[in-house]
């Protein structure tokens, strides 16, 4: 299969994530395979994990953090981590409220205000509605524009940690809930107490522990599943993503292959541009040999930053198998 094919192979899975350095042009590339895929008929949502919240700018619409229909079968989002932190913390409150003792709710919440001020909080919220937003089988494709790699690796990662430490959590719970149960039976059954109801805490901790195994089957599933990750012809973007790539590869991640973006134009002869164009050259032969594991594809520097509908549609049009413009 040519790399070309194996990139478009990759791209027309069900769930995608695009990602790299910042300003290589993932969001824009997320964006044009997202509008591709609603011109197709295919029902889509484009989600942006990136705080920096370009893919509003890219569509020329207002986004915010549910979907919101921008073009025909298109929908899309934009998630804020603080916003996803405050809003699980909110429901959890609301969850735990009627099984917490008046007795002990000032110490509940001591201990919400403390879990919401944890490393990794946000990061874990965010998986969450990630993770929800995986299992709506309303939409036909989604297509992920992430954040820079550090904090992608980070939130992609998560699922093995959070699915063990949440089993951990559970067993603790069950161990806690069986002790309490013994002492109900040894003092309270004399005294008429009621025998203990739905653990609602369980129950919360049982539900996520699903909701990320399911995500994490998603993740890791081929079949259904590519990393996509968008670089230019420069050394510390190479670098990062030939690192990235190797991290998600470990993780069990599908990786589908890598775009350079942003390639010049072969008149590029004369003077500063010539120059660049050499060194470009020689990142590019070290690239085919980084990433010969994987199919790598190219689109050409543009005289204008594509946005809007229109724009973005073409852009997927220039993907080309070769870095010399004249090569079939």
């Amino acid at each position: 299969m040519s790399n070309l094919a194996a990139l478009q192979e990759a791209m027309a899975r069900s769930v995608l994530f695009f990602g790299g350095k910042g300003g290589v042009g993932k969001t824009t590339l997320a964006a044009a395979r997202a509008l591709e895929s609603a011109a197709q008929g295919t029902r889509t949502l484009l989600v942006s994990t990136d705080a920096a919240h370009s893919t509003s700018d890219v569509l020329e619409a207002p986004l915010g953090s549910e979907p919101r229909e921008v073009a025909s079968h298109l929908w899309a989002m934009e998630l804020d981590p603080v916003t996803e932190a405050e809003t699980y913390m909110a429901e959890v409150r609301e969850r735990i409220a009627d099984a917490v003792p008046p007795r002990l709710a000032a110490e509940v919440e001591r201990q919400l205000d403390v879990a919401r001020a944890s490393p990794g909080s946000e990061e874990a919220a965010l998986f969450d509605r990630f993770a929800r937003i995986i299992a709506d089988r309303r939409y036909g494709r989604i297509v992920f524009d992430t954040a820079p790699s550090g904090q992608t690796l980070r939130l992609l990662s998560l699922p093995e940690l959070m699915t063990t430490w949440i089993g951990s959590l559970i067993s603790q719970r069950k161990k806690v809930t069986a002790l309490g149960q013994m002492w109900r039976n040894v003092a309270g059954a004399a005294a008429g107490s009621e025998p203990q109801g739905r653990d609602v805490v369980l129950e919360a901790l049982e539900e996520r522990r699903e909701r990320f195994s399911a995500a994490r089957a998603v993740l890791c599933d081929p079949a259904r599943t590519a990393f996509l990750f968008v670089t230019v012809a420069e050394r510390l973007p190479v670098l990062e993503t030939h690192r990235i790539m190797t991290a998600l590869s470990r993780h069990g991640i599908p990786v589908g292959g890598v775009i350079v973006n942003q390639l010049l134009p072969d008149t590029a002869t004369d003077g500063f541009l010539a120059r660049r164009k050499a060194r470009e050259v020689a990142h590019l032969a070290d690239m085919e040999t980084r990433f010969q594991d994987w199919p790598l594809g190219y689109v050409p520097l543009l005289d204008r930053d594509p946005t809007g509908a229109d724009q973005l549609q073409s852009l997927l049009g220039l993907l080309r198998a070769h870095r010399t413009e004249g090569r079939a």
